[in-house]
């Protein structure tokens, strides 16, 4: 969009967004509207409410032109049409067709987005211009890390209009997690333990059970133990950093290591890596980093694929 039309739009967006100031507060004042627990509810004009974080929001019953500042995997899991996503979305491999010729922004790009004509824009709370943004289009936002993975995948369901599809996968997904994690035990043992650790080539990091790198997968749908040493040090804060010398500390039974190809991985050829017992057994299955670092359900597809291979051989 040319920007000489830029301040004519924003002008109509503020006038209809004023003319819908007052429903929005009266809303707001209705403690029985507040909670992402409740229903959406469809309106004739096409719209639903869809109760966010922080209050009603009326959004599109379908949205068709969304720009994802943040949860984009899991718009993208449930075929939602993303005008505007994310810069690290943008690089993770997993996502590179579906985002061909999607715009990369940021909260900061406020006139690339106006540019998307968006209908709706997914936010974090932590972002800046949240107001901006919703002088822009309907604009709803979500607290890092306040659900667990399926409950979210479960809310952009809500939001999307795809609230059945969302919980079908949770409910199959699950279901296929929970007998893997039973396969394995049954092949290696109840007590067997897995660690996740990643590095940068300069920093090895070990993960709690939602961080990503699949953890999700492994510790809370697999149900699989992680060592107590990881226990104490990083289920907590989530990731523990680590050196190189202690890493045999921290090493489960099976080690997932999530890594960058293009990375030095020089360290797998040292005494102190050799020498860990997973290694010498042959327990260590690889994940690409890059690929990893989200947990929304076509990152935790790929990922159960590969414990399946590395736990049973198939």
């Amino acid at each position: 969009m040319k920007k000489k039309w830029l301040l004519p739009l924003v002008l109509v967006l503020m006038v209809a967004l004023s003319a819908c100031g007052a429903n929005s507060k009266n809303e707001q004042e209705n403690p029985s509207a507040q909670g992402g627990s409740e229903p959406t509810t469809e309106t004739q004009s096409g719209t639903v409410t869809y109760q966010s974080e922080t209050g009603p929001v009326e959004v599109p019953a379908h949205p068709q032109r969304i720009v994802a500042l943040t949860n984009a995997p899991n718009v993208l899991s449930l075929d939602g049409t993303l005008v505007g996503v994310d810069e690290w979305t943008n690089q993770n491999p997993l996502f590179t067709d579906k985002l061909n010729g999607v715009t990369v922004v940021s909260e900061n790009d406020l006139e690339k987005i106006i540019e998307q004509q968006p209908d709706l824009i997914i936010a974090g709370t932590e972002m800046k211009n949240i107001d901006k943004l919703k002088e822009i289009a309907p604009t709803v936002v979500f607290t890092w890390g306040k659900r667990d993975y399926l409950a979210q995948q479960l809310e952009i369901g809500k939001l999307l209009g795809k609230e059945k599809e969302a919980q079908a996968w949770m409910d199959d997904f699950s279901k296929r997690a929970a007998e893997l994690g039973k396969q394995v035990k049954e092949k290696y043992g109840e007590n067997t333990t897995v660690s996740v650790i990643e590095t940068d080539s300069k920093s090895f990091y070990v993960f709690g059970n939602n961080w990503a790198r699949g953890t999700e997968a492994l510790y809370q749908a697999m149900g699989l133990n992680m060592p107590e040493k990881v226990k104490a040090d990083a289920l907590g804060p989530g990731y523990y950093t680590l050196s190189p010398e202690v890493l045999a500390d921290y090493a489960g039974d099976f080690v997932v290591l999530s890594r960058s190809a293009a990375g030095d991985n020089s360290f797998m050829k040292s005494e102190t890596w050799s020498n860990i017992p997973a290694v010498k057994n042959n327990h260590v299955i690889e994940i690409d980093s890059e690929a990893s670092s989200y947990s929304d359900p076509t990152t935790l597809e790929y990922l159960l694929n590969i414990f399946k291979e590395g736990f049973l051989g198939k």
